[in-house]
């Protein structure tokens, strides 16, 4: 037994041993050391005295290498200081503080606020004052986004849409806020928390359940966010003005834009400012149930007041026109009342009057193109003005492809209009027949190049029998054929045609001669055709010859002419009897009778010279 214990004693020298400040390790090591006087005495192995040991070990090595300065040792608190938070720790009720107050109570302090600003340094030695209130307020911050998403999911709003809305609430949060703060003065919430505060706030703004009637109405959490900012705390603004654009039949997709867009005053104004606007604009020709359409694709309308819009009512009543002209404008085209500048309006027409047109006549235009007044002159106007002088169109082709079409003048000019004519070039039109064609059918340019004008052409040389020498001279005669459906128009007269026994090849002649042969309904050229045979006892070639016949009113030139040559005993070719005016047609049947009564008088007097030789034969 004495060699078992000897074996397992601890030798601990005296000099080694450093007592540690922790009360439990000192028992430790007194427990271990019963004896100091005896330096190399062993010591019992008791439970955990390895471990015990090689603390007792670790400790004395690192007192042993370390070893502080006096200064090092010194509390930098100072004195004062300390007292007070002595005396902060001792306090038992204490005002309720946000987490991240940047002031501590004092035991003598009734409230926050009076706390002395030195105690800040306690906790916050190397950081400006400055910054610790803003990192105050962002705390406060994020507790009032927490509140107000709370508030949310008791409405029974999910969690995503909550997070996206609160993003963009962002000055709301700050209203709810600072409002909460303001609650602290109040007798019945001066001893409240900042939570229940703002949940207060919140309440008593009914948001929640104006998000909630929002969103059924058809209106976007980003729309949502932006009125509730614009609303500057008036919440009851948005609702009011949301039932007033439903009054005037305005749909609940383009609420939201209709309110975003009409500008920051749409909820300041109020309903009876709005209604004598709609008075107005239906006393001018608007009608009611336009209004909706109208407000929603001009919202800015709204913004406008009474004296602004019978301005800019009266600048196209100045032009001449009348109510119903005015109602259709406005419903077809509503930004050109009020999207655009007075000044920007005044530009433009003048700027259209310099092709030669005058003040009604511009009116007239807006009336049928209001969507004039959204082109820019120096981006659209003057380019194609440039381009089409280049081709040779003068002034007068210009105002006449404006009247016509106006629309040409708002398509782009490099994406519509120059790839068109780079395609008439490449098929060989000469530019002075693409001027032509562009001043006799300005509509052209309006076309599809891949889905109508190339189709057409393809048409005109597989199916049609038009040769590629011929196909610019059909194209530049009659540039209104790239505008006939193939499947409702083309195909029908090219097939009836073959019927008649005319061959591919001549038809293709007979296109090339008279372009305009193929845009005739078929139930106009029947009855002209078996006219032509049956009465006129006319050939087919006739009408090969002359595919013009094919063009003339059967009874207003045809049937009329054929019965004077008839009575007169006259016969001539299709050409001469139709390609002529009614006083040419005359002369020219006068002239024929005269012709053939002096050939009988001739013939007359010659017989009653040789009678003999008559009565022989």
């Amino acid at each position: 037994m004495l060699l078992s214990y000897q074996k397992h004693t601890l030798y601990l020298p005296h000099s080694s041993i450093h007592t540690p400040k922790n009360p439990k390790l000192t028992t430790i090591v007194n427990c271990q050391n019963p004896n100091e006087q005896h330096q190399n005495q062993p010591i019992p192995r008791r439970h955990n005295a390895k471990s015990t040991s090689f603390l007792i070990h670790h400790l004395t090595q690192k007192n042993t290498n370390t070893n502080p300065s006096p200064t090092s040792l010194q509390d930098p608190t100072p004195h004062e200081e300390k007292i007070k938070l002595l005396e902060l720790s001792l306090v038992r009720k204490r005002t309720p503080q946000f987490p991240g107050s940047i002031y501590a109570q004092s035991p003598s302090d009734p409230d926050v606020g009076s706390s002395l600003p030195p105690l800040s340094t306690l906790f916050r030695r190397d950081e400006k004052e400055e910054e610790m209130i803003m990192q105050a307020i962002e705390i406060r911050r994020k507790v009032t986004e927490e509140v107000f998403k709370e508030a949310m999911r008791k409405g029974k709003f999910g969690i995503t849409y909550t997070g996206n809305l609160v993003d963009r609430l962002g000055d709301f949060i700050d209203y709810v806020m600072i409002e909460a703060a303001n609650l602290k003065r109040l007798p019945e919430y001066s001893n409240s928390t900042f939570n229940l505060r703002a949940k207060t706030v919140i309440e008593d703004s009914q948001v929640v359940p104006l998000i909630r009637w929002l969103k059924h109405n058809s209106l976007s959490y980003p729309q949502i966010a932006k009125l509730i900012l614009m609303s500057r705390g008036k919440l009851e603004s948005i609702r009011n003005r949301v039932e007033w654009l439903k009054s005037v039949l305005v749909k609940g997709e383009f609420i939201g834009d209709a309110m975003l867009k009409s500008g920051d005053n749409v909820l300041l104004r109020s309903d009876g400012e709005l209604d004598e606007i709609v008075d107005y604009l239906e006393f001018n020709g608007v009608r009611r149930e336009w209004m909706g359409y109208v407000v929603s694709r001009c919202p800015k309308l709204l913004s406008y007041s009474l004296e602004e819009v019978k301005t800019r009512v009266q600048f196209y009543l100045d032009m001449g026109l009348d109510a119903k002209d005015f109602g259709t404008m406005v419903f077809d085209f509503p930004k050109a009342l009020g999207h655009y500048t007075l000044e920007e309006m005044n530009r433009k027409v003048d700027y259209l009057k310099e092709f030669g047109l005058e003040s009604k006549d511009v009116g007239k235009l807006l009336a049928f193109r209001p969507q004039l007044m959204a082109c820019s002159i120096e981006e659209q106007w003057k380019p194609l003005v440039k381009y089409l002088y280049y081709y040779g169109i003068t002034r007068d082709g210009m105002r006449r492809m404006l009247t016509i079409k106006p629309m040409v003048f708002c398509v782009d000019l490099e994406m519509t209009i120059v790839p068109k004519v780079k395609f008439f070039q490449d098929l060989g039109v000469r530019n002075d027949g693409i001027a032509k064609m562009l001043v006799k059918f300005p509509t052209l340019l309006t076309y599809s190049l891949y889905k109508k004008i190339r189709p057409v052409v393809i048409f005109l040389m597989t199916k049609a029998g038009v040769t590629e020498e011929n196909i610019p001279k059909v194209i530049a005669l009659g540039p209104e054929l790239l505008g006939c459906s193939i499947v409702h128009k083309l195909e029908g007269n090219v097939k009836y045609y073959l019927s008649l026994g005319i061959r591919l090849q001549q038809l293709g002649e007979m296109i090339a001669d008279f372009p305009m042969l193929l845009r005739y309904n078929i139930d106009v050229l029947r009855p002209k055709y078996t006219y032509l045979r049956k009465t006129m006892v006319r050939t087919l070639k006739d009408a090969i010859e002359f595919p013009r016949f094919f063009s003339y009113s059967l009874e207003g030139r045809i049937i009329p002419r054929h019965k004077v040559l008839v009575e007169n005993q006259i016969n001539v070719k299709l050409k001469c009897m139709l390609a002529c005016t009614d006083e040419e047609f005359n002369n020219m049947v006068k002239n024929m009778i005269r012709k053939r009564h002096k050939l009988q008088s001739t013939v007359m007097k010659e017989d009653t010279k040789h009678p003999q030789s008559t009565a022989q034969t």
